[in-house]
């Protein structure tokens, strides 16, 4: 319905530009009117006045005409709110935003044949088939596995390691308390050893002291030692021990089971047990042997930096040498291989992780008509011999001490 347009004087005959006063003032005073009007309407607008000029809002519709207050008297919100999903505690199965469904099942402990697993199926160690890479085996033990089935895992768990180039690191068995129970023929490092691949693990002794709700509780140290080889390979290398003041347990408050001497240390050193030490600046590991690693043994892999290190250069050699399938089998072949290899064990020694001060002195490289005869080569294989020196840690400190007479 239109209206007539009016100024706030009765039969004003004042110009559109003037209010009814005379002033110049009569545009403010039409829009005004104009509001006023439009606001009065029953409509989708609103209408307001912002100096000369006129401003309209859309109206939002009202869905519900009536109002409620937020007190006592008001009525049940919940018809006309919808309740969000965050009023939901974990565990309720029903509501507005959730569906029913079946509670989830902890399931069994894990028993040594969970542990094993099977290849085919990818359970237990095998599920790391589906891994691209690791190189260093931890395992965890469940509170139900007793002692005996735990030990029984490391043969199997060894050989595992054997065929992917990893270390594994072995726990302490709950029997050892002392070093003389450590020794002991039948319940320490020599029945360990029984069926493990020696030269692919390494155990450490003994437990920490972890503070849990208060309480001081023991648990297995090869988490913390898997940690500080990580670190070790990150600062320098696999090469280096990880063992020394600079191998010290971080991130916690530990504590250690047994305090061993420096005597007890030298005893269980030369038997291949790697042990644990508390010194002022904090829980060291201090020995870095595998279990190929007694003095009686004499064995090459004596010591684990230099079993990673060739593990490493075995693993890395394999992939970085995948380009040589089908490629035409003889001299211009073996060349580039020798240039290829020979470039990555030169940056190897530029780091320092061989012996000598020259490389023909710290590694070789040879593929040739001798590694590769024409028997291989009718059978499509391809031979690498890859040397090197490695650089043995420096596990004792001899100091020799001579007294001088004599003026000097």
């Amino acid at each position: 319905m239109a209206k007539k347009l009016q100024t706030s004087g009765n039969n004003s005959t004042e110009p559109w530009y003037k209010d009814k006063n005379g002033s110049f003032d009569g545009v403010r005073e039409k829009i005004g009117i104009i509001a006023t009007e439009i606001n009065s309407e029953i409509g989708d607008w609103n209408a307001k006045v912002a100096g000369s000029r006129l401003m309209l809002n859309k109206k939002i519709p009202i869905r519900n005409n009536n109002i409620y207050s937020l007190s006592s008297n008001s009525p049940t919100f919940s018809n006309h709110f919808e309740n969000n999903i965050i009023v939901y505690s974990l565990g309720t199965p029903i509501g507005d935003f959730v569906g029913s469904g079946t509670l989830g099942v902890d399931g069994g402990s894990p028993t040594k044949d969970d542990y094993n697993g099977k290849p085919d199926l990818h359970t237990g160690f095998y599920a790391l088939d589906l891994v691209d890479l690791f190189n260093i085996m931890v395992i965890p033990r469940d509170n139900s596995l007793n002692d005996a089935d735990y030990q029984d895992l490391w043969a199997n768990a060894s050989a595992y390691c054997k065929d992917h180039r990893a270390l594994l690191i072995i726990e302490p068995p709950d029997i050892w308390k002392t070093k003389d129970q450590v020794l002991d023929p039948n319940t320490g490092i020599r029945a360990l050893r029984r069926g493990v691949v020696r030269d692919h693990a390494a155990v450490y002794f003994p437990k920490l002291l972890v503070p849990i709700n208060r309480l001081k509780t023991k648990v297995n140290p090869g988490g913390a030692i898997a940690g500080i080889m990580a670190r070790t390979d990150a600062d320098v290398g696999v090469w280096k021990a990880p063992a020394g003041l600079d191998a010290d347990i971080q991130g916690g408050n530990f504590d250690l089971d047994i305090l061993l001497t420096d005597l007890e240390n030298g005893d269980l050193n030369q038997q291949g047990v790697n042990c644990i030490r508390s010194f002022p600046s904090g829980i060291i590991t201090w020995g870095a042997r595998t279990m190929d690693g007694a003095d009686d043994f004499g064995s090459q892999w004596k010591y684990i930096p230099i079993r990673r290190l060739a593990l490493m250069i075995e693993e890395s050699l394999y992939r970085g040498t995948q380009w040589v399938v089908f490629q035409p089998n003889d001299e211009p072949l073996w060349a580039k291989i020798r240039l290829n290899v020979g470039a990555f064990m030169m940056q190897l020694f530029r780091k320092g992780a061989f012996q000598g001060s020259t490389p023909d002195k710290a590694f070789f490289v040879k593929c040739d008509g001798e590694t590769t005869t024409q028997a291989d080569r009718d059978l499509g294989i391809v031979n690498i011999i890859v040397g090197f020196a490695p650089l043995k840690p420096a596990e004792f400190v001899i100091i020799t001490i001579r007294q001088m007479q004599g003026d000097l």
